[in-house]
């Protein structure tokens, strides 16, 4: 389980609870799981995985809007899984906006559904043009009477061609640039609504592709008002994105603990890899940043729990640091290990592969430290 021992400062007893008891449920129920070896059978590890999280309630943070819990939660399943982390995370990012800004009957329709594991959700802002640039998207909503004619294309969808409903952002007035992105909630069986293929990743997670073809939805679909999708999206973002950094922090402390069972008890030249300075060098390090990472981490979900209205340097910080850091602490306990750990059959192979796109979702690490600068600099010039 996390070490709530560092970021204790930041959690409440509920939330030293919840770590133990997801815990021993994640390694119980998750981690024996086996990964699957290819896209087709990462679709259907991950609805079961979702039917198991929904069964043990475990979805009922987001609702709640506990980001503490829901970094815990990211945390321990990303140890244990990273398909069974993304699962949960994708629950988020779909249900967010509806807790945000969704009408009472979209609540009602997909909360409980949500949260039960029986409806599976996506988030579907990117396009092949429009990644960190949102503002640049090409995806219509056309207004026709009382309805929406919504046509584009969404690229590097997670749970494309699974999910029971999208979140879909599109441009209602594209003259006005980022103030006309619009979002709007689409069942996976409306017309119009089109899966048009797997993008598949080197480690099997479901991804893909779908397109918007003369999709015909009522006004009701719309979540929030004309023209708040860019802020509804951007605030989705801003609570979740610390969470992203909690998953880093999960598979850097597996890796942490792999290299450190092999370097106690292996033997090169006469003395246990861990006598060796060098290796000392490597495990002090790893273990010093993934520290620093998680109190970036639970500090960010900390102001956000604790009413702060915008978390979004705090945010950008905890995913930046926690991403690249995780990285890091991966490739060193690869270096420790040796070529065990490049094997395909390897936890550590698993999550080499894994943690690589945790740097560029929900935010490209490079557009975080513009934010960060761009914050640290007007302090800086307000204070002249």
């Amino acid at each position: 389980m996390p070490d709530v021992r560092a970021v204790r400062a930041f959690l409440d007893s509920k939330h030293i609870q919840l770590a133990e008891r997801f815990a021993a449920f994640a390694s119980w129920r998750v981690a024996p799981r086996p990964h699957p070896a290819s896209d087709d059978e990462a679709r259907v590890e991950a609805r079961a995985l979702l039917a198991l999280l929904g069964g043990g309630e475990w979805f009922a943070a987001i609702a709640e809007q506990d980001l503490r819990a829901c970094a815990l939660i990211r945390e321990t399943l990303a140890a244990a899984s990273p398909l069974a982390d993304a699962v949960f995370a994708l629950q988020a990012l779909g249900a967010t906006p509806l807790v945000l800004a969704g009408s009472a009957a979209q609540r009602a329709r997909w909360l409980p559904a949500v949260g039960r594991g029986e409806a599976m959700a996506a988030f579907a802002m990117t396009e092949p043009d429009a990644g960190s640039d949102v503002a640049a998207m090409t995806t219509v909503a056309r207004r026709d009477g009382e309805t929406y004619v919504l046509n584009g294309t969404k690229t590097l969808i997670s749970n494309a061609g699974i999910a029971d409903f999208y979140v879909v952002f599109a441009s209602t007035s594209p003259a006005r640039g980022k103030k006309g992105i619009t979002s709007f909630l689409v069942p996976a069986n409306h017309p119009g609504l089109v899966f048009v293929r797997p993008q598949v990743l080197s480690s099997p997670h479901p991804l893909g592709e779908i397109a918007l073809r003369d999709c015909r939805l009522d006004l009701s679909a719309m979540i929030g008002q004309e023209g708040d999708g860019m802020r509804l999206g951007l605030a989705t973002l801003d609570r979740l994105r610390a969470t992203v950094g909690a998953a880093a922090c999960g598979m850097a402390e597996r890796a942490l603990d792999e290299a450190l069972g092999l370097a106690i008890v292996r033997r090169q030249f006469g003395k246990k890899l861990a006598e060796f300075q060098l290796t000392q060098d490597k495990i002090a390090r790893m273990a010093t940043d993934l520290t620093a990472a998680r109190l970036l981490v639970y500090r960010a979900a900390w102001e956000k729990d604790g009413g702060a209205e915008r978390v979004t340097v705090e945010s950008a910080m905890a995913k930046a640091f926690a991403t690249e850091t995780a990285q890091r602490i991966v490739d060193d306990a690869i270096q420790i290990v040796g070529g065990q750990g490049v094997l395909a059959d390897h936890p550590l192979d698993l999550l080499y592969r894994s943690v690589r796109a945790l740097r560029i979702y929900e935010g490209t690490t490079e557009m975080q430290r513009l934010i960060i600068a761009g914050q640290v600099i007007a302090q800086a010039e307000a204070s002249v």
